[in-house]
């Protein structure tokens, strides 16, 4: 179980904005639905997209999770993002 964990560490992206932009425009979500999805505030992906702000390393791990799950459509972004 541990190794699983560790495995799947997370890389930061290059460029956390635009992942989270991406992301949520393919699901056709705002700011706001996207947050609750996450389990954030509006305010928080607001920051993110904004540049103001960096997701925590939690935040990653669920937003590549997200992709994970997308399967064939998320496999794109997760290349893009979360490649070494």
């Amino acid at each position: 179980m541990i190794d699983s964990v560790f495995s799947k560490a997370v890389i930061y992206p290059q460029d956390n904005a635009n992942l989270i932009l991406e992301l949520r425009q393919r699901f056709g979500l705002t700011q706001e639905q996207f947050a609750a999805k996450l389990g954030v505030t509006f305010a928080t992906v607001n920051r993110w997209e904004n540049r103001r702000a960096k997701p925590s390393r939690l935040a990653l791990q669920s937003i590549r999770g997200v992709l994970e799950q997308m399967g064939e459509s998320g496999q794109d972004l997760l290349t893009k993002y979360f490649s070494n």
